[in-house]
C-alpha cells in the first residue's frame, strides 16, 4: 500500500468556501480510478495551501496517475506545481470497518 501526499499553494483569493466547492466539483473524478482506495482533499487555511491524500494499491498505480503531465495539469488549474511525498503504508486502521490492515512484507 502507498500513500501519497500532495499540496500546492493555493491562488490568491481562494478560500476555505471557494476550496470546498472545487473539493466537492473534483471529488467524483477519482470514482472508479484503478487501484485508488481512497483520496482526502486537503485545505489549510493559514498557509494557503490545497491537497490531496491518496492510498493506493501499488506504488505503480499511485505513479501512473501523479505523472508530469497530471502535475502539469494541476500547476495549469492551480495556479502552482504540486509537491508529492511518496510513503510506503505498512499499517492503516480503517474504525468505519472496525479492521486493521497489515501490508504483506
Amino acid at each position: 500500500m502507498i500513500t501519497v501526499l500532495v499540496t500546492y499553494r493555493l491562488a490568491e483569493g481562494v478560500d476555505r468556501d471557494a476550496a470546498h466547492r472545487l473539493s466537492q466539483q473534483a471529488a467524483p473524478r477519482f470514482q472508479g480510478i484503478p487501484g485508488l482506495q481512497s483520496k482526502h482533499f486537503l485545505y489549510h487555511e493559514d498557509q494557503g495551501l490545497g491537497g490531496g491524500f491518496y492510498t493506493w494499491d501499488t506504488r505503480e498505480a499511485a505513479e501512473a496517475f501523479h505523472s508530469e503531465a497530471w502535475l502539469d495539469s494541476m500547476e495549469e488549474r492551480m495556479g502552482s506545481r504540486p509537491e508529492l511525498t511518496f510513503f510506503e503504508t505498512a499499517v492503516r486502521v480503517d474504525n468505519a470497518a472496525n479492521r486493521i490492515e497489515v501490508e504483506a512484507a
